[in-house]
């Protein structure tokens, strides 16, 4: 065999042996050891994520643009906070890339006493964002709500923590019917169960599956990501995404990119006296999971 189609041979085997594990997403500029919760625009040159730096005192929404395929420096997001006045999280793009959910603790118009996350959003102008505006309270309660996905119809799915504190967390839907956003729903089993957090839930765009993590002690680690879909207006038993999505840390705030086919997640590891949490994507076809 000729050295050269060696050479190829090792290159491309390489290349798909690699593709098999996560690969951690702009090292140094955008993971660097505190981030969660990236998304990325349809289009994908525009990422969002939470810049944490290991805690959860200081959470800064960071914005970085991808310009002739290089990720630049990041800045802080103008609609989120660069005073740490509040705390803004878990920023997703709509399907369309033309509104960016997120949830902050900022102050609600005509609610003075509420303290947890609310749902805001903001909508991509000619100008840059818009000012970030409040989801209402229907959607918004008194109990925090956090990582809201919104499908092409507008329905969002979102955690919601429980107030007898039952589970901790439960994913929830609220539907936009009539240009209004309704009551939120629990989902219910088997998505949702009685003893085990479920949150971060990534919804598809045509609502067909449902990325999310849960607690189940039956995982890889502290909490893994889970898939469920939609059969006919039924969610299906959900299935672990096993290893090397899930490993022995805890993987969270799901994000599927459709146009780039890849899963992009958070990795935290609590050995330390800070959280190292990094996000990671990887090849993802959601079909392989279903039955």
């Amino acid at each position: 065999m000729k050295p050269m189609l060696v050479i190829v041979l090792l290159s491309l085997h390489l290349f798909l042996f690699a593709q098999k594990e996560p690969v951690k997403f702009a090292p140094g500029k955008i993971s660097n050891g505190g981030v969660f919760g990236l998304t990325i625009s349809p289009d994908g040159n525009t990422a969002l994520w939470v810049e944490s730096n290991g805690g959860r005192d200081t959470l800064v929404i960071k914005e970085s643009h991808k310009i002739n395929g290089v990720w630049q420096d990041p800045v802080i997001a103008s609609f989120s906070t660069a005073t740490a006045a509040w705390k803004d999280i878990d920023p997703i793009f709509s399907p369309d890339g033309q509104q960016v959910l997120f949830q902050s603790t900022r102050p609600v118009p005509d609610r003075p006493d509420r303290a947890g996350f609310d749902i805001w959003a903001v909508k991509l102008t000619p100008k840059g964002w818009s000012a970030p505006y409040h989801l209402g309270n229907t959607i918004n309660t008194d109990i925090s709500e956090s990582f809201a996905s919104i499908t092409t119809n507008g329905h969002i799915y979102f955690m919601k923590e429980n107030e007898n504190k039952k589970g901790n967390s439960d994913i929830y839907v609220s539907r936009w019917i009539n240009g209004a956003y309704q009551v939120p729903e629990n989902m219910g089993m088997p998505v949702n169960t009685v003893d085990h957090r479920e949150s971060n839930p990534f919804i598809a765009a045509d609502e067909s599956f449902l990325l999310y993590f849960s607690s189940d002690p039956k995982g890889l680690g502290e909490v893994d990501l889970y898939i469920s879909f939609n059969k006919n207006g039924k969610w299906t038993t959900p299935k672990n995404l096993g290893s090397p999505i899930n490993s022995s840390m805890a993987e969270f705030c799901p994000f599927y990119h459709a146009k780039e086919k890849r899963l992009y997640f958070a990795r935290q590891d609590r050995s330390g006296t800070r959280m190292k949490e990094d996000v990671y994507y990887i090849e993802f076809d959601p079909e392989k999971f279903r039955d």
